[in-house]
Parts: structure tokens; C-alpha cells; sequence
């Protein structure tokens, strides 16, 4: 799998089910794992990813494993239905704060499911011209 990009939005319906736009199925795989992600959106992985995910918690000693117990008991092993539609749980609904509309990114390793009241200070954040240089500086661009 390669990065992840791009960015779309669609709507939850009532019975919690978001379309996966077909390029990240493609991306993700017939199976993939939906749980908590950094600054209050959840995060959707292959199985692939899931798996180097896992393998490195493993690896952890159990005194650092335990900060990361939330995102394993918080995921949802998800594969889409015949319409590319995936439940997603009432729980990390809420986390996400997702009622109705989900902006869907790409996020190099994974895509985010943001709700948009959420993202929109973080994208503008990152679309400053400042805040991008320096950006680019720390990664050594």
C-alpha cells in the first residue's frame, strides 16, 4: 500500500453506516480496523497496517504498553458492505463527535475520519504558509 491521500466528504446514515470512497477501499483492502485517532478523529488502517501496528505493540515492555490499551479496545475490525458502506460503532461515533457529515483524509499511513467542525482549524492551520515552512523545516525539506 502506498500513502494515503486525497480527502472527500459523505454523510453517516441512520443506522451509523459511512461509504468508504472506492480509492481508499482499494487502499485499506476487504478488511480493515477503525479506532481512536490523535486530536479527537478516529483512524481507519489496512490490515497490513494493523498488523505492523499490532507487531510494535507487542514488542513494547508492558509498562509503555499500557498508554495504548485505549486504541486496541476501541477498534472495530470493518468490512464493507455490497454499497462500500461500513458500520461504525455508536461508541467511536461519539469519540469522533461524527453525527452527519465525516470528512474522509488521507493520512500517508492510514485515513482519518474527522468530524468537520473538528478539521477545519486544523487544515487551515496547516494550509498557513508559516506553518507549512516550518513544517517542512523540522522533516529537513
Amino acid at each position: 500500500m502506498g500513502a494515503v491521500i486525497g480527502q472527500y466528504q459523505h454523510n453517516i446514515d441512520a443506522k451509523g453506516r459511512l461509504f468508504i470512497p472506492a480509492k481508499y477501499r482499494e487502499e485499506l483492502g476487504e478488511t480493515f480496523y477503525v479506532t481512536i485517532g490523535l486530536d479527537g478523529c478516529l483512524s481507519v488502517y489496512s490490515d497490513a497496517k494493523w498488523a505492523e501496528l499490532t507487531a510494535k505493540f507487542d514488542a513494547l515492555p508492558l509498562s509503555k504498553a499500557r498508554s495504548m490499551r485505549a486504541l486496541f479496545a476501541n477498534a472495530a475490525k470493518c468490512e464493507p458492505d455490497g454499497q462500500g458502506r461500513i458500520l461504525i460503532p455508536a461508541k467511536l461515533r461519539q469519540y469522533a463527535a461524527l453525527e452527519r457529515e465525516v470528512v474522509i483524509n488521507g493520512a500517508s499511513k492510514c485515513v482519518e475520519l474527522w468530524n468537520p467542525e473538528r478539521w477545519a482549524p486544523i487544515e487551515t492551520a496547516g494550509l498557513d504558509p508559516e506553518n507549512l515552512a516550518a513544517a517542512m523545516e523540522e522533516l529537513g525539506f
